[in-house]
């Protein structure tokens, strides 16, 4: 395997299935078979997941909530997933502990970095909750600053495309995929990987973001053998 340490960060969409809403079972077994995979080929493995799928903060803000509350929210949705997706791993046989930004004993355990340290090394999969903690921050933010802390080798983001593209290839057929691509180049043509405390921050700190499918079957296990199809923004 390409990477023996990595942090996954899912949208809270993904773990709706077709429709995007709530929790579909099905979806979420998908994801942990594939999970569940490569965990016993001896990667270790975090994962961050989004809330959209059960309440966002700034779209409750939009409609009048208050930007605090709305993205504590936010923040419980996230909690939700990550119990969700537990349990599935567990069902195929893996360890997995749900660890969160604020004390929420007995639901989960209170995120310290060494005990999830620990866990991974251990070879449990750590589904890391509730953000960054803080209003104002997006998932994406958390999964940042948790792919950095906890020292992985690259920050993995699964979408429903497989990578990064000159333009949107939704609008434009013609649109064109980097296989790989500088944090630099990024920036210069403003294309949209991750919201941009997320993106510096992994730039500052020399994390590569690898941005690929994972509704597709099998393509977890092979980009982290890196042989899959996706994007890699690094420093080079």
């Amino acid at each position: 395997m390409s990477y023996k340490r990595i942090l996954l960060k899912l949208s809270g969409e993904t773990l709706g299935g077709e429709n995007g809403v709530g929790l579909d079972e099905k979806a979420m077994d998908a994801f942990a078979s594939q999970i569940a995979e490569i965990a016993r080929k001896g990667v270790q493995i975090a994962i961050v997941i989004g809330g959209g799928n059960i309440f966002r903060g700034l779209s409750g803000a939009s409609k009048g909530f208050d930007r605090v509350r709305g993205d504590q929210m936010g923040m419980l949705a996230t909690v939700i997933n990550s119990i969700g997706l537990s349990l599935s791993l567990r069902s195929h046989g893996v360890k997995a502990e749900v660890f969160t930004s604020t004390p929420m004993m007995p639901m989960a355990r209170y995120y310290m970095r060494d005990e999830v340290l620990d866990f991974l090394e251990s070879g449990g999969i750590a589904l890391v909750a509730g953000g960054t903690g803080n209003p104002f921050f997006t998932t994406d933010s958390g999964a940042a600053l948790r792919a950095c802390e906890l020292r992985c080798d690259a920050l993995l983001k699964g979408t429903k495309v497989d990578g990064v593209y000159n333009c949107d290839p939704a609008v434009n057929p013609d649109a064109v995929r980097f296989d790989a691509i500088s944090f630099d180049k990024v920036l210069a043509d403003e294309l949209k990987v991750m919201d941009l405390t997320a993106f510096t921050l992994c730039k500052e700190n020399n994390m590569p973001i690898v941005v690929f499918n994972i509704r597709k079957p099998g393509n977890l296990e092979q980009v982290v053998a890196g042989t899959g199809i996706c994007t890699t923004i690094s420093a080079k």
